[in-house]
């Protein structure tokens, strides 16, 4: 029986928009060794005095700032309230997917989990691509996208994947935290989908996301590989990227 490795390598990546203006204003620069940001500063001042025993930043000449509550709501309106303990942050577990050998007809499944922190930002999608389908470049097989029991699995249509002869490769998401939500697609938890294969310039497809801040919202993600008999042994490997967007 030939010998199957399979393997994925997950790449996490978060995206920021930065929107800019012509009109000529003041700005403050916060920056590190991974990032710039050029913060546009449209009142009359700001700064950020310190001492020995302080630090503070300050902005004035806005319109109704501060902390506004009531029985039902609470508003916090101005630039301080930017600020926050919980910027946004996207983390993967298991960077290194391993399936180890596969043997024909024994589907195997592993998992990663996804956690986003958005409480700096109204709400977050993730979206997710595949560098191509899994292959092994030592003999130029291939693992196929699943097309689950079907045969009409895509990117966009997702399926049941009960029989161990369907083969290829798949993945499908679920809750396990927070306010966000996987995709509908798989509210039944047979169901999976191919990844979007930027090779073949398929558009990336959104994970899991949410319209609500909030700490810690985690989904769980289940890939699946199953082959059959006829599999030309190899190591096979590909790449999945998945970013996440904050939305305002």
């Amino acid at each position: 029986m030939p010998k199957i490795k399979v393997s994925l390598l997950i790449f996490p990546l978060i995206l920021v928009f930065f929107f800019l203006f012509k009109t000529a204003v003041f700005s403050e620069t916060m920056s590190n060794t991974w990032y710039k940001i050029i913060w546009g500063n449209f009142n009359m001042a700001s700064g950020n005095p310190s001492n020995t025993s302080y630090k503070v930043t300050f902005t004035a000449g806005q319109t109704a700032p501060g902390l506004y509550t009531g029985t039902n709501y609470k508003v916090k309106a101005g630039f301080q309230y930017v600020y926050t303990l919980f910027p946004f942050s996207f983390s993967i577990t298991n960077h290194n997917i391993d399936f180890g050998i596969i043997t024909p007809a024994n589907p195997v499944t592993r998992t990663s989990t996804l956690s986003v922190n958005n409480k700096s930002a109204g709400g977050f999608i993730v979206t997710a691509t595949e560098s191509g389908q899994l292959s092994s470049p030592a003999t130029g097989g291939i693992i196929p996208d699943t097309t689950c029991d079907s045969g009409t699995c895509t990117e966009v249509t997702a399926g049941a994947w009960v029989s161990s002869l369907a083969y290829g490769f798949g993945y499908r998401c679920d809750l396990v935290s927070g306010t966000n939500y996987c995709s509908s697609d798989f509210s039944t938890s047979t169901y999976y989908k191919q990844f979007p294969d930027s090779s073949k310039l398929e558009s990336p497809q959104t994970i899991f996301s949410s319209t609500q801040t909030g700490k810690n919202q985690q989904a769980l993600i289940t890939y699946k590989v199953n082959v059959s008999n006829s599999q030309p042994a190899g190591t096979y490997k590909n790449v999945i990227s998945f970013i996440a967007t904050p939305t305002f």
